[in-house]
C-alpha cells in the first residue's frame, strides 16, 4: 500500500451539469466520495491522505460558487468533526487559511486541535493552496535563517527545503501516489516539489463517481509498478 495518497478531486461541476443539476449538488455529491475515500484509507492502512479542495486560483470562479464551496466546507467540518475524532483521524490544513471566512478559520482551528493526537490516518486538506507559493514560502523562510546567521548558504539542501514545505506536518510529506479524476492530465499547481517521484494515476471517472471500485483499481495499478526514483531499469 502507498503510505501517502494525494488526490485532485476534479469533475464535480461537470457531474452536476451532465445531470442537469445545480453546481452545489455536484459538490455535495463529491463530499460523499470524500467520506468514502477517507474511510477506505483508514481501513486499508494508508497513513496519509491529501485532498486538493480549493486552489489559490479558484478565487477567480464566480462568487456564488466560491461561497457555495466555503459553506460546504464549513458544513462538512461541523458535521464530521466528531466522526473524525472518534475514528482516530488527524486533520491538518495546508494553504493560506488567512483568506478564508473568519467563521471557517475558527472551525478549522478547533478541528485541527481536537484531532491533533490522532494517528490512524492523517488527513491533509489543501485550501487556498498553491504549489509554487509553497516552494516560495519555504525559500523565504530559509533565506531569513541565512540572514539571521542560523544557517550558512552551503547548508541549504533538498532536505532542508522539504522541512519548510507545508506538508512537513506529516510523517510522509511526499505522496507515493497521486490520483486525478475526470480525465484531466495535469498537476494544476499542486504539491509541485513533493510530487517529484510520485506515481501518477489519471482516472476518467468524475469525482462524485470515484468510489471503492475505482480506488481499488488505482491501488492495483500502483502495486504493479516498479518505482526506480531515477535509477536504472532492472
Amino acid at each position: 500500500m502507498p503510505k501517502h495518497v494525494a488526490v485532485i478531486m476534479d469533475g464535480n461541476r461537470r457531474w452536476a451539469k451532465n445531470r442537469g443539476l445545480p453546481v452545489a449538488l455536484g459538490y455535495e455529491a463529491g463530499i460523499r466520495s470524500v467520506r468514502k475515500l477517507v474511510e477506505l484509507c483508514g481501513n486499508w492502512g494508508i497513513n496519509a491522505l491529501t485532498l486538493f479542495a480549493f486552489s489559490s486560483e479558484n478565487w477567480s470562479r464566480p462568487k456564488v460558487e466560491v461561497d457555495i464551496l466555503m459553506g460546504l466546507f464549513e458544513k462538512m467540518l461541523k458535521s464530521e468533526l466528531e466522526t473524525l475524532a472518534s475514528a482516530g483521524i488527524r486533520l491538518s490544513i495546508i494553504g493560506d487559511s488567512s483568506k478564508l471566512p473568519k467563521s471557517l478559520q475558527d472551525l478549522i482551528e478547533k478541528a485541527v486541535k481536537t484531532t491533533e493526537e490522532n494517528s490512524r490516518l492523517h488527513l491533509l486538506v489543501a485550501v487556498n493552496y498553491s504549489g509554487q507559493y509553497d516552494v516560495v514560502q519555504a525559500c523565504q523562510t530559509i533565506a531569513q535563517k541565512v540572514k539571521d546567521g542560523i544557517i550558512e548558504p552551503e547548508d541549504i539542501s533538498s532536505f532542508l527545503v522539504e522541512q519548510e514545505l507545508q506538508t512537513n506536518c506529516t510523517d510522509f510529506p511526499c505522496p507515493d501516489l497521486l490520483i486525478r479524476t475526470s480525465g484531466e492530465l495535469r498537476l494544476s499547481n499542486f504539491l509541485l516539489w513533493q510530487l517529484a517521484y510520485t506515481e501518477l494515476y489519471f482516472s476518467n471517472a468524475q469525482w462524485p463517481d470515484f468510489g471503492e471500485a475505482e480506488f481499488s483499481e488505482t491501488l492495483c495499478s500502483f502495486q504493479q509498478r516498479q518505482r526506480r526514483y531515477g535509477g536504472q531499469d532492472s
